[in-house]
């Protein structure tokens, strides 16, 4: 175990911990003492780099949240016109519901979080407006809107079907979304 004074990732690995905690056992089964385990420090450490459990799931949360944005990034700020970015938004679909499971997991556990305690929900709201953002760098508000949905839905749809839909069968839903950006 690494101490403090030689450790200056310590809070980097209790929040890296704390999501795979999360991702393995939900957030009901997550304690300062496993997290602590899983990140390999003292269970003080817990309580020194974070006021409690609430402050140390925004934290990891949002950091989950800055992630996911930064995948939706990296598809959204390259198409050149409409056609291409329905386009990435068909790729960004194949892209979350074809990753590390993980990630799926970690989104459902914090829209739950976030429907059972109102106070979770800036984080989910302010993830959804930068993803929004990127979205009507293309399309208009309100179909950003509806297609934020569509993502998450076709997403979530696709990484749980034992059968996923193809790409043409995306690629038809984000059209008929985006149908009022032509």
């Amino acid at each position: 175990m690494a101490t403090g004074q030689t450790d200056p990732h310590r809070r980097e690995r209790i929040l890296a911990a704390t999501l795979d905690l999360i991702a393995d056992e939900g957030v009901a089964g997550i304690s300062h003492r496993k997290i602590a385990v899983r990140a390999d420090v003292p269970l003080g450490s817990m309580t020194y780099h974070f006021r409690g459990i609430d402050e140390l799931l925004r934290e990891a949360f949002t950091r989950f949240a800055d992630h996911i944005v930064a995948v939706f990034e990296q598809h959204l700020r390259r198409p050149a016109g409409v056609e291409e970015a329905r386009e990435a938004v068909t790729e960004l679909v194949h892209v979350l519901s074809e990753g590390p499971r993980r990630d799926l997991v970690l989104t459902q556990e914090l829209y739950t979080l976030a429907a059972r305690r109102p106070e979770y929900r800036q984080l989910t709201k302010a993830w959804m407006r930068r993803s929004r953002e990127l979205l009507e760098q293309h399309f208009d508000a309100a179909t950003a809107r509806q297609l934020d949905a569509l993502i998450e839905g076709l997403t979530l749809h696709r990484a749980l079907d034992d059968e996923p839909h193809d790409r043409a069968l995306t690629r038809q839903a984000v059209a008929r979304v985006t149908r009022t950006a032509d």
